[in-house]
């Protein structure tokens, strides 16, 4: 697999947890949700493998560190929108890391036509 094929699955998983942040943020109020979350390194390992499955897995977070409320709710919306955040800057990292491997390839094939 191609670097620019691996950064193309690292954008498309990013792109999709932000969709899953935002769906857990909409629901911080509706009793009973609990909180999605995606584990990035297997996702990105499963769908890298050149595997013919395709989608990406979205599981109920069981670790235990977000409280629940009363009314049996698993979001912390402090920490949504620091995963949020986090998933931002990640997502910007890999468009700027794809942006140079492109700059190069355009870099190399100006310099071959010299």
């Amino acid at each position: 697999m191609s670097m620019i094929d691996l950064i193309e699955k690292a954008l498309d998983i990013r792109a999709f947890y932000q969709r899953v942040l935002a769906s857990n943020i909409a629901n911080v109020e509706t009793p009973g949700y609990k909180e999605k979350e995606i584990d990035f390194k297997a996702e990105l390992e499963r769908l890298g493998g050149g595997g013919m499955e395709s989608g990406i897995r979205v599981g109920e977070k069981t670790d235990g560190v977000g409280s629940s409320s009363v009314d049996d709710n698993t979001v912390v919306i402090e920490g949504q929108i620091v995963k949020m955040t986090e998933n931002t800057l990640m997502f910007n990292s890999l468009v700027q890391l794809i942006n140079k491997k492109f700059s190069m390839i355009r870099y190399a094939i100006n310099e071959g036509r010299k």
